[in-house]
């Protein structure tokens, strides 16, 4: 089961950019190898940081607006939100010890 939840173009600001807590939006597609290679290990990390990050999941595919709003060009594209707005990105298939260390720097 995942750790992470689904976000679309409709509750993209109720769930994101309104929620209390850092968020890490995983901008993905399904036919996207190193979106798949990725996803194990953000499950693993909103595991870790729950209740100090959690992590989100949107597909570019079904929701080009937001994907298009905050100009994600490649995937996977991570973004981090902090009070509304983006504080941190990650572009590309990255090992578990350089997201960890993004999830560790921006849970407070």
């Amino acid at each position: 089961m995942s750790n992470a939840f689904v976000v679309t173009d409709a509750d993209f600001a109720a769930k994101v950019e309104q929620a209390g807590i850092v968020t890490v939006v995983d901008f993905w597609a399904t036919w996207c190898g190193p979106c798949r290679m990725i996803a194990p290990i953000l499950d693993q990390l909103a595991e870790e940081y729950a209740g100090k990050v959690q992590v989100a999941k949107l597909d570019v595919d079904s929701n080009q607006a937001t994907s298009m709003r905050f100009s994600v060009r490649s995937i996977p594209t991570l973004l981090f939100f902090k009070d509304g707005k983006v504080i941190d990105q990650v572009i590309g298939a990255v090992p578990k010890a350089s997201l960890a260390a993004k999830f560790a720097q921006h849970a407070a």
